[in-house]
């Protein structure tokens, strides 16, 4: 633990650095309202603070910028995720008080407007399929000989796939498709169903294998659902070329953030500063979590991801006022 004077100059460096991007001095930190000695004296703590791994100073020249440290210590002596703004609580107030449509739809939008509130990029994570059963399934034609399956998850989830069949099939027939499927898959977790069952009809049997096949096999049905917002905006954030493109790649695998912000959760992390969250691409990068949920159940993750110089009070007040609404609306139905 650092004490009281290392602590205030530290805290100082930290929201000076947020604030410009610039290496803080001495005499800027020895001006912060509650730094109450000289230049001199800021000077030693901060040379101790950089021995100490706090700080580092990246020119001769220069003044000092936090280490992934120095963010740390900073973040866990906030007291809490402090208070949105009231301008953007009410942007997100009207948000909720709008959004409708399909979960997917509000999942998306919802990255967009959190990446709105805070400039960062914005990750929703949709509910996952390992636990999710079926509600109903339903089976509508798009032209004689092309069907679309349609299957809603308990946990909102909407999972889609065409069809072709190899001849005309009638809608009497997509009645019949739609009622096997019904009974085999209601109830049974999404994916259990592997083969539907004989009806002793060969031409519903044939159209129940290919229906399935479709939905099960379909891309979408094969991982969780991922909305990522602000990517232009994260990318402003940094001035390397080479580190934004890293970024960029990182969060198109779509793999690599579902098992960055799942790990985060299982772990009870709720920021992870630089190296801490282990994806080296990012290494540059500080990511905020949390949890939505629904009647007291986890339902998703939502998070930013920005640079280290990351104004954590204002991304954690957003992450959790957005979590909050978030689960609060897909509580309400």
């Amino acid at each position: 633990m650092l004490d009281d004077r290392k602590a205030a100059i530290l805290r100082a460096v930290v929201e000076e650095y947020i604030s410009t991007a610039d290496p803080v001095g001495s005499a800027r930190v020895a001006s912060a309202s509650e730094v109450s000695v000289s230049s001199a004296t800021v000077r030693n703590e901060m040379a101790v603070l950089e021995r100490e791994g706090y700080l580092v100073q990246p020119h001769t020249s220069a003044g000092r910028i936090p280490t992934d440290k120095g963010y740390r210590y900073f973040v866990d002596q906030l007291s809490g995720p402090g208070t949105l703004e009231a301008s953007k609580r009410n942007q997100v107030r009207q948000f909720f008080a709008k959004a409708h449509g399909q979960l997917e739809q509000m999942l998306s939008e919802t990255s967009q407007l959190l990446a709105g509130l805070t400039d960062y990029a914005a990750v929703v994570l949709g509910p996952s399929h390992e636990a999710a059963t079926v509600r109903s399934v339903q089976v509508v034609g798009l032209s004689p000989r092309v069907g679309l399956v349609v299957a809603v998850l308990s946990n909102g989830v909407v999972e889609r796939a065409q069809v072709e069949f190899p001849d005309d099939v009638a809608d009497e027939a997509l009645a019949r498709l739609s009622r096997k499927l019904s009974e085999m898959m209601v109830g049974e977790t999404f994916g259990a169903s592997q083969e539907a069952p004989s009806t002793g009809s060969v031409e519903d049997d044939r159209l129940a294998k290919s229906a399935l096949a479709a939905l099960l096999e379909a891309p979408e049905a094969e991982s969780d659902h991922v909305f990522v917002g602000g990517v232009s905006r994260m990318a402003q954030a940094f001035e390397a070329v080479d580190t934004v493109r890293k970024v960029l790649r990182t969060l198109e695998q779509q793999y690599v953030v579902v098992g960055l912000l799942r790990d985060l959760m299982d772990r009870g992390v709720s920021v992870a500063i630089g190296a801490e969250h282990g994806v080296q691409q990012l290494a540059e990068c500080s990511i905020v979590v949390a949890p939505y949920e629904v009647e007291g159940e986890r339902l998703g993750t939502i998070g930013v991801l920005g640079p280290t110089r990351m104004h954590y009070p204002e991304a954690l007040s957003a992450v959790a006022v957005v979590s909050r609404r978030l689960g609060e609306r897909l509580s309400a139905g």
